[in-house]
């Protein structure tokens, strides 16, 4: 196995990547911004993940994040003034680094601390374990900007918790703390804050000595379980998605969380 790291300036300014020990970490490092994906980071994680997947010198991946959180979800500021074609590629990007990351035919541990919201929590519970620190929160806080969740979140949480659960979570834009999610089973581990990067290099180096091939087909075998495919709800998400991107609730839920408001809608 080939050892590689590479500065976040060689991949994006908020993304770096190391191989080390055929355990492959992608970390977000926009801490300032709580991790918060901007549209170029979307992309570049899409190309990330599909080069993991067929990376012979990757036998598991580790997806972290640099600062305080995990990721607070998009990018907020970058929202407002859409069209129905520019609703819909926003969309699309989205789904293709989601897609990408739960085809990756490895396994994939998420390590989260802090904030874990929107696409954030859609991303950790895309991949196959979460690690998570005492200070984790987790929240579909779509609600509160006048947005259906995204990033395949009712697909994942659904299948992970059930409907009645879910619906809860995501009508009430509900937080729980690690505690909560650990007694849910929406985390595998749940450690101090300064056991993080341990518990997660210790769990990495455990699955980085599985038998790689049979690892592939087990996922799939997982993935078969479910009806339908990530592939097809995601369709249907950005059908719905990229409506409630040009509503008038939308954008007052954008302005309200710029301003630090409660937002006012109207319904419309």
């Amino acid at each position: 196995m080939i050892d590689r790291a590479f500065t976040p300036s060689e991949i994006t300014e908020h993304i770096s990547f190391r191989i080390e020990g055929g355990i492959a970490e992608v970390r977000l490092t926009r801490p300032d911004r709580l991790n918060a994906l901007s549209e170029p980071m979307k992309d570049e994680l899409t190309r990330l993940f599909r080069q993991l997947n067929t990376d012979k010198d990757v036998r598991v991946v580790v997806l972290s994040a640099e600062g305080k959180s995990f990721c607070a979800s998009g990018d907020v500021t970058t929202m407002g003034n859409f069209t129905a074609v520019s609703a819909r590629e926003r969309l699309k990007r989205a789904h293709g680094m989601i897609i990408a990351l739960a085809n990756i035919e490895k396994p994939v541990i998420t390590s989260v601390r802090g904030m874990v919201a929107g696409i954030g929590w859609s991303m950790a519970l895309a991949t196959d374990l979460i690690v998570a620190s005492d200070t984790a929160v987790f929240s579909q806080v779509f609600r509160n900007v006048g947005l259906s969740p995204d990033g395949g979140a009712i697909y994942f949480l659904c299948r992970a918790l059930g409907e009645v659960k879910a619906r809860e979570l995501v009508y009430l834009a509900k937080r729980i703390n690690a505690e909560e999610a650990m007694e849910l089973k929406l985390v595998n581990q749940l450690c101090a804050d300064d056991r993080l990067e341990r518990e997660t290099a210790e769990l990495a180096a455990n699955l980085a000595s599985s038998p790689l091939y049979a690892m592939a087909t087990t996922k799939k075998l997982f993935k078969a379980m479910h009806t339908p495919s990530l592939e097809t709800f995601l369709d249907i998400e950005a059908w719905a998605q990229s409506v409630n991107l040009l509503t008038e609730d939308h954008a007052e839920g954008i302005s309200a969380f710029l301003e630090k408001r409660c937002p006012q809608f109207i319904g419309s």
